[in-house]
């Protein structure tokens, strides 16, 4: 059994908490927009980290992270990139990489809006945790925590915390 936790959209800035909430994890994703190399460098000296880069991280990030990323946990593929959309509205190099990988777990970022959804048709899970940083709309930071056993996604926890707080 693995314990995973997912954030995004971080844009430079790393909330404290989130070494916190993800100290008994056994990886970390990030889902793009990372922001600096040192919020990189932080999460990567922490926790095994996989990450892609986002619209907004310079060439230092580009340089350690790509676009999509494909892999497996425990018997679970996962496919992870920046902007990807949700069931029925998925970007279109998302969606091409969605059907040319098969995932079980698709992750992505961007909107800063946190959603958990399954898609029936490409039976797949569709993670997007928000944003774990302080800049956009969202009056929340969010990110996730989950554990993989086997082929079993199981015990999501969302974790919200109040931008001002």
């Amino acid at each position: 059994m693995k314990k995973i936790g997912v954030l995004s959209d971080t844009h430079g800035w790393l909330d404290p908490k989130v070494f916190e909430y993800f100290a008994q994890c056994d990886e970390i994703w990030h889902a793009g927009d990372i922001g600096s190399i040192s919020v990189y460098d932080k999460l990567n000296e922490f926790k095994p980290l996989r990450a892609v880069f986002g619209n907004i991280d310079d060439y230092l990030v580009r340089n350690a992270c790509s676009e999509f990323l494909t892999f497996n946990v425990e018997n679970v593929k996962v496919l992870l990139t920046h902007i990807g959309g949700y069931p029925n509205k998925f970007y279109g190099k998302a969606y091409q990489k969605i059907l040319q990988e098969r995932p079980a777990i698709f992750v992505c970022g961007h909107s800063h809006i946190l959603k958990v959804m399954y898609d029936q048709s490409l039976n797949m899970l569709c993670i997007n945790p928000g944003a774990a940083g302080m800049y956009g709309i969202q009056p929340s930071r969010t990110f996730l925590r989950f554990e993989i056993d086997g082929e079993k996604i199981q015990n999501m926890e969302v974790i919200d915390l109040v931008v001002n707080g």
